[in-house]
């Protein structure tokens, strides 16, 4: 199947802003992919470690079934909705997308140290990108526009020092 073009970063942002505003007006909250991988760690630390769980409050209050809070149920149809998305779309394939002078293996492990780092960073900050950039921008809370420029004024310092994996 030919691949088709990307949609309109307009029309894409209509949707996501139409999405949030669905997320507010059915769950009475916003988006977020934070909370629903934490679930999923603390039951699975749960299974091998109850009595560190149930003593540790920040562990304790996420200690339920991880199928029982909608965030789950959102997450889960991101992949699916993204997984059907590439197919109808002719961008399903097994690519890595990378510059010249990286090479595959590297890019694997930068991403995966970035991804952790961005983890580790969401758990501090008590939400993810989603959560605070898109519900705390939507809201006008103050923190998450701060989070958000902050994001960016570190991805422009950083894009100079790894430009040349790029070029």
């Amino acid at each position: 199947m030919k691949e088709k073009p990307y949609w309109s970063p307009y029309a894409s942002g209509l949707g996501l802003g139409i999405t949030l505003l669905l997320a507010f007006v059915l769950m009475g909250r916003g988006l977020g992919a934070s909370g629903a991988m934490m679930r999923f760690t603390t039951a699975l630390v749960d299974l091998f470690a109850h009595d560190h769980v149930m003593a540790n409050p920040y562990f304790a209050k996420y200690a339920e079934n991880p199928f029982s809070n909608w965030l789950v149920y959102e997450i889960l149809g991101v992949m699916i909705g993204g997984f059907l998305s590439g197919m109808l779309a002719g961008r399903n394939k097994w690519r890595t997308g990378r510059g010249p002078n990286i090479g595959k293996h590297k890019r694997w492990l930068y991403a995966f140290i970035g991804g952790a780092i961005m983890g580790f960073g969401a758990r501090l900050s008590r939400g993810c990108t989603s959560g605070l950039a898109l519900t705390g921008g939507a809201t006008l809370a103050v923190g998450g526009w701060v989070f958000m420029f902050a994001v960016f004024a570190a991805a422009y310092a950083t894009a100079y020092f790894v430009r040349k994996q790029w070029i």
